[in-house]
């Protein structure tokens, strides 16, 4: 059990017996109402580095394929992890609180490195309306909300749309998964994108292919330059 120095007050004591607000990585409960994932389990996500290394594993996945100026994953991510536990609360729990904290971490990661500067426009990764719709909210969305807070960098929905309802990467090999998401998203204003130096954003990549997808969208606007950057790099 997780061990803390600090006493939550009295009134949040009692609301925890009947309406526990727990950790999504380790399921404890957490000892104020402002905490969304605790500290140990945010000591214990892996972190990659890849914000600061040049050619690191998730840049490779895009090499010969798309122009990409620099990638990064703030995490590894495995199966049956804390991590995991996590962006499924994200995903599919409605825990927004989550993602902005992931992103603010990913948007330091990325100001500490250098090698994303100046950056005009960020662009989540989007949802199909339909699936959207079901979902509440797109979760790639809440993770930018939380990169742009630290970077200052606005994001721009609307300008990358998924025209075309796809099923889900998982369990799909790479050719599949290209196969799935080929032609899937569109630029309703090219021109509002031409000359901007454009980061994409998203929770987890995996093979690449749903984000080369996008890059292969984004080129036609002839943007300055396309920087990556998701919260985890999935095992392969």
């Amino acid at each position: 059990m997780r061990l803390s120095l600090r006493r939550p007050n009295l009134l949040h004591a009692l609301g925890s017996l009947f309406f526990p607000h727990l950790c999504p990585g380790c399921g404890e409960p957490l000892l104020t109402p402002q905490e969304c994932i605790c500290p140990e389990c945010l000591s214990q996500f892996p972190a990659t580095g890849f914000a600061a290394m040049p050619d690191n594993v998730v840049e490779r996945l895009f090499w010969g394929r798309i122009s990409v100026k620099a990638a990064a994953s703030l995490y590894f991510f495995t199966r049956d992890s804390r991590l995991q536990g996590v962006l499924h609360a994200l995903k599919y729990g409605h825990d927004k609180a989550s993602g902005h904290l992931l992103g603010r971490r990913l948007g330091e990661s990325l100001l500490a490195s250098g090698r994303f500067p100046d950056l005009d426009a960020i662009l989540p990764m989007p949802l199909h309306p339909r699936k959207e719709r079901l979902r509440g909210y797109n979760q790639s969305a809440v993770i930018a909300e939380g990169v742009a807070a630290v970077t200052g960098i606005p994001v721009r929905n609307g300008l990358l749309i998924r025209q075309r309802y796809t099923r889900s990467q998982t369990r799909k090999l790479r050719l599949e998964r290209w196969e799935n998401v080929a032609d899937a998203f569109a630029l309703p204003d090219p021109a509002a994108l031409q000359g901007l130096r454009i980061l994409l954003v998203d929770d987890v990549v995996t093979t690449g292919s749903s984000l080369e997808a996008c890059a292969a969208a984004l080129q036609s606007a002839r943007p300055a330059g396309l920087w990556m950057a998701t919260i985890a790099s999935a095992d392969r």
